[in-house]
């Protein structure tokens, strides 16, 4: 565990430079007195936005304001994917690492389905109710996982209001009805192995040599898992830590 800590202290480095860079272009723009910032959830590093604060709607995108902390407590009524489709047009919203991922999966989960509908000959047009899909086992795993952020990270702890890594992973696992190991490394070993360009939601990422590190694969490039003692439970880019290998239950 101690190579675990010394190994996120210089994950923790590598986002701090990444910020100063981000932050010396920002500051090399014009100001904008309609900037927002936009930061990666539980990391230092973040990007001014010109306008994206003032999109009608924007506090009704489910989560936005884990990226947009000045949003936090707005009115969250409005129209998601009108919000949604005025995220996307803003230029310099795709500069934050991971926003367009979240942004992608929020629409996919909450955009409306097409109306649907059927027509004969001899009959009008009818309206056809879309079908309700079930989520897969991947995506009840998922679900489970972001129902905990914001949770904090315990050493030791394997929930239900605190975890470490694999007592957070196994936690999510079992209550989608999934028994598997305890620790990091034992659900390395394991989990079925899966191809890096096979990843689903529900996998389990595993990272650095040792194993030292798990978390559930979100979609759409990100992960939610329990990082290190001071940062809560949280949705995190996929690739912010070296991989060792990906596993599904």
């Amino acid at each position: 565990m101690a190579q675990h800590r010394r190994q996120i202290s210089s994950a923790k480095r590598n986002i701090a430079a990444a910020s100063a860079v981000i932050a010396g272009a920002t500051l090399l723009a014009p100001g904008t007195a309609n900037a927002a910032e936009v930061r990666i959830p539980n990391s230092p590093v973040s990007v001014q936005v010109p306008g994206i604060e003032n999109v009608p709607g924007i506090a009704a995108i489910p989560g936005i304001d884990m990226w947009i902390p000045s949003l936090s407590g707005q009115d969250s009524d409005g129209d998601v994917a009108a919000a949604i489709a005025a995220v996307k047009a803003i230029p310099g919203a795709t500069s934050v690492p991971g926003f367009s991922a979240f942004i992608a999966d929020v629409e996919s989960r909450y955009a409306p389905a097409a109306t649907q509908y059927s027509a004969t000959a001899a009959a009008p047009i009818e309206e056809v109710a879309p079908a309700i899909q079930e989520p897969s086992a991947g995506q009840k795993i998922v679900d489970i996982a972001r129902s905990k952020i914001g949770s904090p990270y315990v050493y030791g702890a394997a929930g239900p209001s605190a975890f470490d890594c694999s007592g957070f992973t196994s936690w999510v696992h079992a209550q989608a009805g999934k028994s598997i190991p305890r620790t990091s490394q034992a659900q390395a070993s394991a989990g079925q192995p899966v191809a890096l360009s096979d990843i689903q939601p529900g996998d389990v990422v595993v990272y650095y040599g040792g194993a030292s590190h798990v978390a559930v694969y979100a979609g759409n490039g990100t992960i939610i898992d329990a990082l290190n003692s001071g940062i809560p439970v949280g949705e995190r880019p996929l690739d912010m830590m070296p991989i060792h290998s990906v596993v599904r239950f």
